[in-house]
């Protein structure tokens, strides 16, 4: 059905209406630490539809390397009705949507947490999300404080795609107004936040034998051996376009894109705009592809995640990768596949073959934990995680 109205011409009004600046409206976003209330969901505005040209640009500006992000036979050939976007095109959007609401006057991002995929999102498919306060910490006056949340990607079906948990560093209120209120909710209850406890995935039923004329001869389940350190050959410098891809998964974090705002803060992030660290994890994890998941059919997650160094404009990343389990996959599914657990480490500025060289075995330690161990924190070390992935047996 169609609606037709017509409107009066339009004419130049401006000079004749009054000026008063005393009715301005100062519209600001994201959460004091006070804002935080623990059992609060909030719903993101938006929504982000992956169209297939999105999955593909993604997926090849992190320089992924799975056919199943890039070739649409192939995805189909493993039961995929589509290309699948990248676990990292999925995470960063999920993520991003909830900027505005949960992030955006965070003074850090402090780590991610029990990340889980749990339904492929393909071309068409269209994300949603939201994110539930667990716990608020003060820490004295003056200090910021620390906050937990949770948050949750769900499709059009309203099945829940990805969840995973993340803490903030968020700075308190002071004298400063109030930021935007959430919208009201007519009978006053909660929105219904489900995260799935004891999660199950659902994946197409995987055909044997797995296409396999398409992929390196190293990254199958049977190349990698508890205790194996993967050193991955390139890096990646860091352009401004950085910017372009944190308006293309929608974030709205000024630290990331607005000069005025980076170069006003003050200590290590003051200056140009710091790469949002979400871009970061995707170029790690994309330099790692071809040597760890190219045989892969699913990340089944990820934690214990920190970025311990910013990156800017300029900055070279590079990565490697340490195996830390290698076993079959539950079930019927162990005779094709099997799980090997990784910790993903990035340097900045320095190759990794020669960082390993320099530095050892103290770039797997977690930063957090040096000033115990009486050791430095490695100023060249970026990113540290521990990540699943369901791999291809060879056959």
């Amino acid at each position: 059905m169609t609606q037709v109205s017509r409107f009066a011409p339009q004419v130049e009004l401006a000079q004749k209406v009054k000026v008063d600046v005393q009715r301005a409206r100062h519209p600001h976003y994201g959460r004091y630490l006070e804002e935080f209330v623990p059992g609060q969901v909030f719903v993101h505005p938006r929504g982000f539809t992956f169209q297939p040209s999105q999955i593909e640009a993604f997926s090849r500006a992190y320089m992924q390397c799975n056919p199943l992000y890039l070739n649409r036979e192939f995805a189909k050939a493993h039961g995929f009705a589509d290309v699948v976007a990248s676990p990292q095109m999925v995470f960063n959007v999920v993520l991003s949507l909830g900027v505005q609401n949960d992030s955006e006057k965070a003074m850090a991002n402090l780590g991610y947490y029990d990340a889980q995929f749990l339904r492929p999102v393909q071309a068409g498919d269209t994300l949603r999300a939201l994110t539930k306060v667990i716990d608020r910490k003060d820490r004295g006056a003056g200090k910021p404080g620390i906050v937990t949340i949770r948050t949750l990607g769900l499709n059009q079906h309203s099945q829940v795609v990805l969840q995973y948990q993340r803490k903030i560093m968020v700075g308190g209120q002071g004298d400063r107004p109030n930021t935007t209120p959430l919208p009201a909710v007519p009978d006053g209850t909660s929105p219904q936040f489900p995260w799935v406890e004891d999660a199950q995935v659902f994946f197409p039923a995987f055909p044997a034998p797995f296409p396999s004329d398409l992929t390196g001869p190293q990254s199958w389940f049977e190349n990698f051996a508890v205790g194996d350190i993967i050193v991955h050959a390139n890096g990646r410098t860091i352009t401004s376009e950085h910017l372009l891809q944190t308006y293309a998964v929608g974030n709205t974090h000024p630290l990331h894109f607005d000069k005025v705002f980076s170069s006003g803060l003050s200590g290590k992030m003051s200056g140009e705009p710091i790469v949002y660290g979400g871009l970061v994890f995707a170029w790690l994890e994309g330099l790692a592809s071809r040597d760890v998941s190219e045989n892969s059919v699913w990340e089944l997650g990820f934690t214990e995640g920190y970025h311990t160094q910013p990156a800017v404009e300029g900055d070279t990343v590079a990565a490697m990768s340490r195996v830390l389990a290698v076993e079959d996959a539950p079930g019927a599914l162990g005779a094709t596949l099997g799980v090997v657990t990784f910790q993903l480490i990035g340097v900045k500025n320095i190759g990794a073959a020669v960082a390993l060289t320099t530095y050892g075995e103290d770039l797997f330690i977690k930063e957090n934990d040096k000033k115990d161990l009486g050791k430095e924190k490695l100023d060249a070390k970026i990113f540290e995680i521990e990540r699943r992935l369901l791999i291809k047996k060879r056959g």
